[in-house]
């Protein structure tokens, strides 16, 4: 067997992140191959976090991934159990990864299948295997919770890593796409066009206008013309392309995207932890 020497030793604890003494037993077990210590660390600190799945994973951030000429777009939401390990580095281009594989590669149903797929950024590797030596390293569990693919032409933005929004969209631009996703993740509409909007929603809202109508004295011949009016405030309020522009008020979304020749379709927000909001 040859000598596992302090060199050896401290290479693999560099590459890896992990405890001397984990590094130095590794090595021996593995005859001195550096790449079978590497498997026999990832090996064992997949046991050591098969014991720790029960822990609860209330941290995280959301991934994004969007494409106008590649006509893709994907999000993803990976938990963790610290906020200090959703801001790490390492975790952050994994959620990257994530999201891009999903948007790039041939699509996944569920986690598990998207696990098996390669790293973006990890050649040789997989994603699962880019997981396993991070876990192994900070010890804490994640999960993918959620993960959504659009296979259109899409734009995407993420605020503070715990809001994400995809947005549907024809013609345009990457850029153009992305601060109507960014505006979307800052004003939350209800949905993306008036059409789109909820019709029960719609409905009470011009019952209520029409008793403050009331309630204010005004003839039931002329009730009707006043709603009209009353309503595009509830729109601009509610509906993405009636909304004034987050970064510029002095137009609509709608106004906006058309003169970047861009159609909004829909729109897809989470907010991490929640049940995500989806508007067509």
């Amino acid at each position: 067997m040859p000598e596992i020497t302090a060199a050896m030793v401290k290479q693999l604890r560099d590459e890896t992140q992990l405890p001397m003494m984990d590094c130095k037993q590794a090595l021996n077990e593995a005859g001195g191959d550096m790449e079978l210590a590497k498997q026999k660390l990832r090996e064992a600190g997949k046991k050591f976090m098969g014991k720790r799945q029960d822990r609860v994973t209330e941290e995280g951030r959301i991934g994004v991934y969007a494409s106008i000429a590649g006509k893709v777009g994907a999000m993803i939401e990976l938990q963790c159990e610290s906020a200090p390990v959703a801001n790490n580095p390492e975790f952050v281009q994994l959620a990257n990864d994530l999201a891009r594989q999903l948007a790039t590669g041939p699509g996944a149903k569920t986690p598990e299948e998207l696990w098996q797929q390669p790293s973006p950024s990890r050649q040789g590797m997989t994603l699962q295997e880019q997981k396993d030596d991070l876990e192994n390293k900070i010890r804490e569990v994640f999960r993918i919770s959620r993960m959504e693919r659009i296979d259109a032409p899409a734009g995407a933005f993420v605020h503070m890593a715990k809001i994400g929004v995809l947005v549907e969209v024809e013609g345009g631009n990457d850029e153009l796409a992305k601060d109507v996703a960014l505006h979307v993740a800052a004003m939350n509409p209800k949905a993306a066009t008036k059409a789109s909007l909820d019709p029960a929603l719609v409905e009470k809202e011009k019952e209520i206008q029409k008793e403050r109508a009331r309630q204010e004295g005004k003839p039931e011949n002329i009730i009707e013309k006043m709603i009209e009016g009353r309503m595009k405030n509830f729109y601009a309020e509610n509906v993405l392309e009636e909304q004034p522009f987050v970064r510029d008020e002095s137009t609509t979304v709608g106004k906006l995207a058309q003169g970047g020749g861009m159609k909004i379709k829909r729109f897809i927000r989470w907010q991490l932890g929640g049940q995500p909001a989806v508007a067509s």
